[in-house]
């Protein structure tokens, strides 16, 4: 049976549904194991051994987070050896990416990115060419790296879970010598919203709000949703580039996705098109995003989102 290793990074008090989806992907794989940055709370522990994990490899060193990419792709590498992984899961993020190409060159691995399921003999499934095609490949080499998009899967934890063994891994000594270190950081203010990628809502705007993402905000805080853009109004510095959705932003899988003058070019539609119920509002009836919405609303978005939300509110008591 295959060895899994999950790579976990500095996942704060909980573990982030993304997480949680690697290590069901990894179950389905062969025996999965954890390679975890951070602090290793309580509830993290039990969480982890909820879901499955058998053992959790700690770097022995705790400011891996002081530098850049280099030295956990170090650890990482440092980890896979001591497991005697055989595969190796991360999530999909532009810094995981990263993690994981210099993880293939230290190892001489085969990395497949943009992974959206992988079956039991380590074939792993792509979505590409903004989700207008699914693409197979297999890694050929004694290690893969599969970096694994977010909402691919539903978290389940294990049928029965035991307390994973704890391992300490050295991380080689001149693994910060020459990295980039962090000198700063600047907390991004809290927004109450839930976190885009996870969240079961999810509110969008683009170039029709023309600037103006308030009518957007009011309907996602009585929704309780968050709230994504399309590259356009991020470009454009309406709304902050951690809120774009799309083929060069976040995969967003949410129960309910509500579309605020977008229109839906194969760009975004990269982004948003496995939600479960789209709802679309546009001025312009022949808008793209109009084929693959659900509900469709052809009308100005500054008069249609204030009525929604009035009702959302009244109802709502």
């Amino acid at each position: 049976m295959a060895k899994v290793l999950v790579f976990i990074d500095n996942p704060g008090q909980a573990l982030k549904k993304a997480s949680l989806e690697l290590l069901t992907m990894a179950r389905s794989l062969g025996e999965p194991a954890v390679a975890f940055n951070g602090d290793l709370h309580n509830d993290v522990a039990e969480t982890l051994a909820a879901y499955g994990a058998q053992a959790v490899y700690r770097p022995s060193v705790a400011d891996l987070d002081d530098y850049l990419v280099g030295p956990k792709a170090s650890y990482l590498a440092a980890a896979v050896q001591t497991a005697g992984a055989t595969v190796v899961l991360t999530e999909n993020s532009a810094e995981a990416k990263e993690v994981a190409a210099r993880l293939g060159i230290k190892l001489g691995a085969g990395v497949i990115t943009d992974v959206v399921a992988v079956d039991p003999d380590g074939t792993a499934h792509k979505s590409v060419l903004a989700g207008s095609y699914l693409t197979a490949a297999k890694a050929t080499t004694p290690v893969a790296v599969l970096t694994v998009k977010a909402n691919s899967l539903t978290p389940e934890p294990a049928v029965t879970g035991t307390a994973p063994a704890s391992v300490t891994v050295d991380v080689p000594a001149g693994a910060t010598t020459a990295a980039a270190r962090i000198t700063a950081r600047s907390e991004k203010a809290a927004s109450g919203r839930p976190d885009l990628a996870e969240a079961r809502i999810v509110v969008a705007g683009g170039r029709g709000v023309d600037g103006n993402f308030g009518p957007v905000e009011e309907l996602a805080d009585a929704l309780g949703a968050a709230i994504g853009a399309s590259r356009a109004a991020t470009d454009a510095g309406w709304i902050g580039h951690d809120a774009q959705i799309g083929q060069t932003g976040k995969t967003v899988s949410p129960q309910l996705y509500i579309s605020a003058g977008i229109s839906g070019a194969i760009q975004q539609k990269a982004g948003m098109q496995t939600a479960k119920v789209i709802v679309a509002v546009n001025k312009d009836a022949e808008s793209p995003i109009f084929e693959i919405a659900d509900f469709g609303i052809v009308g100005d978005l500054f008069q249609v989102l204030p009525q929604a939300t009035a009702e959302i509110k009244k109802r709502r008591g």
